[in-house]
């Protein structure tokens, strides 16, 4: 199956389930895939996670019946799955710019967000340039932090931006002063860890070096990272978003290779000396199979 039908399969499973809680782990399965490939493969294809789709779709859902229908607010919370009335009015005003009792009063005009359709257009067989590698089993010591993928884009860069300011991180950094892995080849490291039973929409993001000793620093942790095959792709700092946009939203879809199961991403740095940070060196390794290569 391609990941146009994929995808539709899996906005048919989202559609059909407007008025219950939004199960990534259905959705994802609606798209033979794993959790955490299927929220990065929809948001890279159609600019927007499942989670702000599922609620995207709730809200136009519940604004039509509002301005339609004798029904009372309570009602249609309840109906699309709000938590309480109250959350589905801020919910709505910040959708909307405007209360839901005041639009039903008014019988507002809304602006309504529609079911979409995937339809992945691929033109000609080019690809960007990449590299298949493998590379055995290692460990990594970092600093992790446990992120919803929703809410990831928003979150990380003030996280990270605070913590690299820190004595913590001067400690993890002084454990090979700049000095790359024996494995990894690479200085410095953020390795995205998908939760490992699917359950939630979460995963683990850790700032990371390879750890080839037995020290041990206060509010560090270790992971072993397994043996896998990658796709490497070159990239800057500056143009590393839109790098991971790519592999997700055309590269995989064009290739035909599949993720590795729950294997953890990788990009690598690179810091080129005397030049600001959205020129340093970033390589990103996908982990994927082989044998399902086109």
């Amino acid at each position: 199956m391609d990941w146009n039908k994929r995808i539709n399969a899996a906005i048919d499973s989202i559609e059909n389930n407007l008025e219950s809680k939004l199960d990534i782990n259905a959705a994802a399965k609606s798209a033979c895939s794993s959790s955490f490939h299927f929220q990065r493969m929809f948001n890279a294809i159609l600019g927007v996670t499942p989670a702000e789709y599922a609620r995207r779709r709730k809200l136009s859902e519940a604004a039509k019946e509002l301005t339609s229908e004798k029904v009372k607010v309570m009602e249609v919370a309840s109906k699309y799955g709000f938590e309480s009335p109250n959350a589905f009015t801020r919910a709505f005003r910040n959708t909307f710019d405007i209360n839901p009792c005041e639009a039903r009063a008014s019988k507002a005009k809304l602006p309504v967000f529609s079911r979409e359709s995937c339809r992945i257009d691929i033109k000609g067989n080019s690809t960007m340039n990449y590299k298949i590698i493998k590379k055995p089993a290692f460990e990594i010591i970092g600093k992790s932090k446990l992120f919803d993928f929703d809410k990831f884009m928003k979150e990380a860069p003030k996280f990270w931006k605070k913590y690299v300011a820190t004595k913590e991180y001067e400690s993890l950094y002084s454990l090979n002063n700049g000095r790359c892995g024996k494995v990894s080849q690479a200085p410095l490291m953020s390795v995205y860890i998908p939760d490992k039973n699917g359950s939630r929409s979460t995963f683990t993001d850790v700032l990371a070096i390879e750890n080839d000793s037995d020290s041990v620093i206060s509010g560090l942790e270790s992971f072993k990272i397994p043996v896998a095959t990658y796709a490497e792709f070159d990239c800057t700092y500056n143009t590393s978003a839109k790098m991971n946009k790519y592999i997700y939203g055309e590269w995989f879809s064009k290739t035909g290779y599949e993720r590795d199961g729950n294997k953890p991403d990788i990009a690598a740095y690179f810091p080129v000396a005397f030049r600001p940070l959205k020129d340093m060196r970033v390589r990103w390794w996908v982990p994927i199979i082989e044998s399902y290569a086109a």
